[in-house]
């Protein structure tokens, strides 16, 4: 039982050979480091997304990416040149309305009426 118990202990160290996490609103980022069977090692990335119910209650969804040694270079490589792109054409400001400080959805708003009335042709009856 107890060479039972040290085996699961020395599993679950391999596991959290290194980890960082990166929290950003809704969504967490886990970076962990873990071992291969051969003890070679690995990356795993998880967003971790909070999704609340109207109920109150919430739930998760987990989405993971596993990246191996052989492709930790050209993954930089391309993750760097797609963050610079961005960044490059639409700079560091965050302009998702989700996203800004003061949003807030409006109902029944006047660019929603505008938006549905928009296709319409203004006539007057003294021209009929």
């Amino acid at each position: 039982m107890i060479e039972r118990i040290m085996r699961v202990n020395d599993m679950l160290e391999k596991e959290e050979i290194f980890s960082k996490v990166l929290r950003a609103g809704r969504r967490t980022y886990f970076f962990d480091v873990r071992a291969t069977k051969a003890d070679d090692y690995y990356i795993t990335i998880t967003e971790s997304k909070k999704f609340t119910e109207e109920d109150g209650s919430f739930h998760f969804k987990k989405h993971k990416i596993y990246l191996y040694k052989e492709d930790f270079s050209s993954f930089a490589e391309i993750l760097e040149e797609m963050t610079s792109y961005v960044l490059n054409h639409k700079g560091e400001e965050v302009i998702s309305e989700r996203h800004q400080k003061d949003f807030k959805k409006e109902y029944g708003s006047d660019k929603l009426e505008e938006q549905r009335t928009s296709s319409f042709t203004d006539i007057d009856f003294d021209d009929i």
